[in-house]
């Protein structure tokens, strides 16, 4: 095998072979061999480094996927993914890890997917809590493992534009506030469970905007996209006998105000476009359902990140 990885490289061709990803649920240490392994099969397109650590010391793992990976160039717009800020939800922790061996193995072979890589820098941080994913039970409502190990709710710990309240900032926190100062974002997506909606700013709000933001009909356009091209979403699940989403979206603020969310944060302060998306009514399911899930969003996880070539 590394004989044909050799050749392969020599002579220019991207290797198509990669232990394909089962549908089954990843811990930690599976999670940064499955990185590596994609790193090593495919270097000229993915670049893998931590952004920093956990309160347990375990590595925030992001891999970036483009034509010049370990670089910001000119023309080329920086996009990112998030998933498992809440340790106990954890399908976003799992379709991310598919979407990347999904992006690799159909470059230089599907002229769409070729396209968004050579077009865009792509980072996917599948867990910002993995301290939290192995503490959590599997459980559809609740876990402990929703918070990090310091007992901090991460989508409360952000600096908050519209809130005085000082807040302890955690190591997962500021590893994430760094990374976003450190890179130009202008698209992200950070995914969650408990609902299925595609959640827009503003998630807290004052007297002055009533949760609305400035880019109100841009972040109402892309929750719409994401929503649409998503097998169920569109059609405003209900997940329990109160939330039901007229067209699989909301206003983050109209339905529960969040104070010190990261969508909120990146939007403020790194001048970053971010929604939500809740991805399943139950946080923990069985993984017998991953497929499923995969499959649902799928066409949504591309053509979201296409959108970053908007002109926003």
């Amino acid at each position: 095998m590394l004989w044909v990885l050799k050749c392969c490289m020599f002579l220019g061709v991207l290797p198509t072979f990669v232990s394909s990803l089962d549908f089954v649920y990843h811990n930690t240490h599976a999670v940064e061999s499955f990185l590596r392994e994609i790193n090593a099969n495919f270097p000229s397109i993915t670049y893998l480094h931590s952004i920093g650590k956990s309160v347990e010391g375990r590595d925030l793992w992001v891999i970036v996927i483009g034509k010049y990976p370990k670089m910001h160039t000119v023309g080329i717009p920086e996009f990112k993914y998030v998933a498992n800020m809440h340790g106990d939800e954890v399908v976003g922790r799992e379709i991310l890890l598919h979407l990347v061996e999904y992006l690799v193995t159909n470059y230089k072979t599907d002229p769409v997917i070729s396209r968004l890589i050579n077009n865009t820098r792509i980072h996917i941080l599948p867990s910002m809590n993995p301290d939290g994913f192995e503490a959590s039970n599997r459980d559809c409502l609740f876990s402990g493992g929703r918070y990090n190990k310091n007992n901090y709710d991460l989508n409360r710990n952000f600096p908050d534009a519209f809130g005085t309240d000082a807040v302890s900032i955690q190591l997962e926190t500021r590893a994430v506030m760094d990374w976003i100062k450190q890179e130009t974002f202008v698209l992200s997506a950070n995914f969650h469970g408990g609902a299925v909606v595609a959640s827009y700013p503003y998630d807290n709000a004052n007297a002055t905007t009533n949760g609305i933001s400035p880019d109100d009909d841009v972040f109402i356009h892309l929750a719409k996209l994401y929503a649409k091209n998503h097998a169920t979403m569109h059609q405003g699940v209900i997940c329990d006998s109160t939330s039901r989403f007229s067209n699989g979206i909301t206003n983050g603020y109209t339905w529960y105000a969040v104070k010190g969310g990261m969508q909120d944060y990146n939007y403020i302060y790194g001048q970053c476009l971010e929604i939500t998306i809740e991805l399943s009514c139950c946080k923990y399911p069985n993984q017998t359902t991953l497929a499923q899930y995969w499959n649902e969003n799928k066409v949504s996880l591309i053509e979201y990140m296409k959108q970053v070539h908007m002109g926003m």
